[in-house]
């Protein structure tokens, strides 16, 4: 296993993380995600995601379960969590969004689930347009300082927003923002390497990349439709599909079979590629399968292995 810093925090985080959307709490239950935490841990990773809505809460309920009958020692790993969402299907205002009032109870209930004293990383999930960020930086920071939450960070917000909270809290002498979680992949790179390229120098912001697979895209699996037990085909996933338009599907196709000639399966070249930018603190896996989860581990030796040539023939057979 590798570890890189997170930004330029003290934070060592795996290279690679195994994350908990679409799999723990639906597609896994206790016994499955047991065994995926324990072959996790077996191969060095230190890093497990989660978030409020991921299954409604019981995401976090495995996740926290799992780890203490592994009876893991609570140093030698991180966990996080994310809040705006909630965990309700019709949340009242209360209950969703980055108000001092979610931001507080959302942590609360994230500890209970996951079984923990406090969180390592702590995301804003989403921006919030109906509340100050003064007010949401200010929150975070009072969290730190109780030692309820050790870094906060945000998902998918802009650079302008993210700049905004760096001013907040040098305005006020308050904790900022650590970490972003943003997309990344082969078919989605702007944001992380045009609209962030500032970031990581001006404030050391660490990124902890989600889809890295673009849901699957870059698998092969959808290139001859979408099989019936995929997540595309789930209910809750199925706007995933409108990125399968016929000029996607070329380009997949491209992919797959210029991965199949390096010798490499398309997942692992794809989560490979992301491992090779030095922005990228961790890359967050989501897994159903060991058999799937072993493969992927494998990118961190692709990564290394392949020359600029090649990389530039993968990114123009997406082009």
């Amino acid at each position: 296993m590798q570890y890189r810093r997170l930004g330029s925090s003290g934070l060592q985080l795996s290279a690679v993380s195994l994350g908990a959307w679409a799999t723990f709490g639906g597609k896994l239950g206790r016994s499955g995600a047991r065994e995926m935490i324990a072959v996790a841990w077996d191969h060095g990773v230190n890093f497990f995601d989660n978030a409020e809505n991921y299954a409604h809460g019981e995401a976090e309920r495995v996740m926290g379960d799992v780890i203490a009958d592994l009876r893991l020692p609570r140093d030698g790993w991180c966990v996080s969590s994310k809040v705006f969402f909630g965990t309700h299907d019709d949340p009242r205002p209360t209950q969703k969004g980055l108000s001092r009032k979610h931001v507080v109870d959302a942590c609360h209930a994230a500890l209970k689930r996951l079984r923990v004293e406090y969180l390592d990383l702590y995301f804003c999930h989403r921006p919030d347009p109906h509340t100050p960020i003064t007010e949401t930086v200010s929150a975070m920071d009072s969290l730190i300082r109780q030692g309820k939450v050790l870094y906060w960070g945000t998902s998918k917000w802009s650079a302008d927003d993210i700049r905004e909270a760096h001013r907040v809290a040098q305005a006020h002498n308050l904790q900022a923002p650590t970490m972003e979680q943003p997309q990344y992949n082969l078919l989605e790179r702007h944001r992380v390497e045009v609209d962030y390229a500032p970031l990581y120098a001006e404030f050391g912001m660490g990124t902890t990349i989600f889809s890295p697979l673009a849901s699957g895209l870059l698998t092969g699996k959808y290139n001859d439709g979408i099989p019936a037990d995929s997540r595309l085909a789930q209910d809750g996933y199925t706007w995933l599909q409108r990125g399968l338009h016929d000029d996607r599907i070329a380009a997949l196709r491209r992919y797959a079979a210029l991965a199949q000639d390096i010798g490499v399966a398309p997942s692992t070249l794809a989560l490979a590629w992301c491992l090779r930018n030095p922005n990228v603190s961790s890359v967050i896996l989501g897994a159903s399968k060991v058999s799937q989860l072993l493969q992927n581990l494998s990118a961190l030796e692709v990564s290394q292995q392949l020359d600029d040539a090649t990389w530039a023939q993968v990114e123009a057979s997406l082009a």
